[in-house]
């Protein structure tokens, strides 16, 4: 397993998976719950969720598959902008806790930006790890701008990442985000690294894959995976899914095919206000 370094030095794997959705279907839990075991199998532990995924469903569900090997896994969760001030963080916090069947978070982020002042939804975090409920925080969904107010907070510093929408089609952050996050050497989430599949019917991307002889999701994957500051976070309920999309971490593209990705899928001509699922 790649792994990348957070600002602590702590490496955590380059490639996790996603659960949005997971537990809203009775008739897929079966198959969600062998997908995750799978994954830790695979040495795909970080997992990521959130309390607004089935409104902690996917929690509760990932808290059921994963309960006893806990200590194998980097456990990501995020908070609400509405439960995200100093009082209601611990309540919100705690509530993830009992769903996910474990005492601890190893990463919880802000979901994205909210009305509740940053410095108040720092000093929360700040208090959270005192108490040993999380290890570290982060944000998501912030832009340069938020990242750049979040720098100018007391204790802000203290982030470790930002969970972003980022793909080949969605390439708005390499104007300015992904430069002021390298310059202050914070890792990237990139969530959605496929376009919620649509990236596996993309035409260009099928007869890239083809001629390089691999798959469309390897592809993908594989182009985010060359960084070596970028956690892709793939979502899949299916274990045959996962698999394609482990099979990423054994490409690496090389300079040329990376060029080739860059002509098919260009980032846009200026700065783009960063996009959001």
């Amino acid at each position: 397993m790649r792994t990348v370094a957070l600002p602590s030095g702590e490496r955590v794997p380059a490639l996790g998976l996603g659960t949005w959705h997971f537990g809203e279907d009775p008739a897929l839990r079966a198959q969600q719950i062998a997908t995750l075991r799978h994954a830790v199998d695979l040495g795909v532990t970080l997992i990521d969720t959130a309390e607004m995924y089935g409104e902690g469903l996917a929690e509760e569900l990932i808290g059921e598959a994963l309960s006893e090997r806990r200590d194998e896994v980097f456990l990501v969760s995020k908070v609400y902008p509405h439960n995200a001030s100093f009082y209601q963080l611990p309540v919100a916090c705690a509530n993830s806790l009992h769903r996910l069947k474990t005492d601890r978070i190893d990463l919880y982020l802000l979901h994205w930006r909210g009305s509740i002042p940053l410095h108040e939804t720092v000093a929360g975090f700040q208090a959270l790890q005192d108490a040993g409920k999380i290890r570290y925080w982060g944000v998501s969904n912030f832009d340069t701008d938020d990242m750049q107010e979040l720098w100018n907070v007391r204790g802000g510093t203290a982030a470790v990442t930002n969970q972003i929408l980022y793909n080949l089609t969605r390439r708005g952050p390499e104007w300015e985000l992904l430069p002021w996050m390298r310059q202050h050497k914070i890792p990237i989430m990139a969530y959605s690294p496929i376009e919620q599949a649509r990236l596996l019917k993309n035409r260009r991307l099928i007869e890239f894959s083809k001629r390089h002889g691999m798959t469309p999701a390897s592809a993908a994957l594989g182009w985010l995976l060359a960084n070596d500051d970028v956690i892709a976070i793939p979502k899949t309920s299916s274990p045959e899914r996962l698999e394609e999309d482990v099979a990423a971490l054994s490409i690496e593209l090389t300079a040329e095919q990376l060029a080739e990705l860059d002509k098919l899928f260009p980032p846009p001509d200026g700065p783009r206000a960063l996009e959001m699922l």
